[in-house]
């Protein structure tokens, strides 16, 4: 009888030992990747510059308009500014025209409204001022320029300005443009 529960004892461990095999399987993650576009290079691309009404956020609206606009076939590069309710885009004049890129902002979202569509030689960079916009750059409209290398947010690398004529900071220059 010993030698049964020895003998039922080693199966016992010799089962356990060979049934615990740490053996770790690779997992396999399929993780997308973003395909580079080949830009033709015979092509004509314009830029368009419009305005996005209903915009609320930077990331989730913006980014979203951008990532949409950016994915067409035939669109060099694409921009959505949140502040200046400015979409910026280059695209190839024989696969994207101006209505199919309003489609597709309004297409992300029923509130996104595209205004004022034109087509430009160069993106604008100036900075547009709200009609009740209270910083020094938008309240005078007489024509003064910011020093360059200004911090201010109203005086951009080099762009023409306007200050307040009381301003006493050094990147609002008194000098007539």
């Amino acid at each position: 009888m010993k030698t049964i529960k020895h003998i039922f004892a080693l199966v016992l461990i010799t089962a356990f030992a060979f049934s615990c095999k740490n053996e770790v399987k690779p997992e396999v993650k399929t993780v997308e990747t973003e395909t580079v576009k080949e830009l033709d290079p015979n092509a004509t691309y314009a830029k368009a510059e419009f305005t996005i009404d209903g915009m609320t956020c930077a990331i989730g609206c913006a980014a979203t308009i951008q990532k949409k606009i950016s994915k067409m076939e035939g669109v060099k590069s694409a921009t959505v500014d949140f502040d200046k309710r400015l979409a910026m885009v280059e695209y190839n004049e024989a696969k994207v025209t101006p209505t199919l890129l309003e489609e597709t902002v309004t297409k992300v979202a029923d509130i996104y409204k595209v205004s004022d569509m034109k087509t430009v030689d160069d993106f604008s960079t100036k900075k547009a001022c709200a009609a009740d916009c209270t910083k020094a750059c938008c309240a005078n409209k007489d024509k003064k320029t910011c020093e360059p290398g200004c911090e201010k947010e109203c005086c951009k690398a080099g762009e023409k300005t306007t200050c307040k004529a009381d301003c006493k900071k050094a990147c609002c220059a008194k000098k007539e443009a």
